[in-house]
């Protein structure tokens, strides 16, 4: 890392949990280090940040290639198959002690971390500020490249 780079910039485009993780822990991590850190929630990660959604988040095994076992598609359409895999990853999450998504989304909004909810994408689907959790901001994509400009890493989930 670039000793002046100092702001984390992330994109959250996908709700499901293997790709909520990335960017809670990473966030947080950042806090760690002093950096300031920004999260655009956009498209389905926007379902991170409604109200008692996170723990609520699925793993889907359908064409999700990096599943620790082969499932065909055709087995991973079966019904049973995503609770099966969401339980799988709940269970080494825990045994791992890592901490719930929603902790690590406590711990993002109690810390700093600026939690910017896609305006043009709550119009487009339909997604009211009261459905979403306390101290997030409503900002477009302006919002976002603005902090990510200013010399940021930036990452996409």
């Amino acid at each position: 890392m670039a000793e002046d780079a100092k702001r984390l910039a992330i994109i959250a485009a996908h709700g499901s949990m293997d790709a909520a993780y990335p960017p809670m822990i990473l966030s947080t991590a950042a806090l760690a280090l002093d950096m300031e850190a920004a999260i655009f929630f956009t498209f389905f990660g926007l379902q991170i940040l409604k109200k008692g959604n996170a723990d609520k988040l699925k793993v889907v095994p359908v064409a999700n290639p990096a599943m620790p076992m082969s499932i065909p598609n055709l087995v991973g359409a079966l019904p049973g198959m995503t609770a099966m895999a969401t339980g799988m990853m709940n269970g080494w999450m825990r045994k791992s002690n890592v901490a719930k998504l929603s902790e690590l989304l406590d711990l993002a909004v109690e810390g700093g971390v600026r939690m910017i909810a896609c305006q043009m994408t709550m119009d487009v689907m339909g997604i009211k500020k009261e459905e979403l959790i306390d101290g997030i901001e409503i900002g477009g994509a302006a919002t976002f490249l603005n902090f990510a400009s200013q010399n940021a890493i930036t990452l996409a989930f």
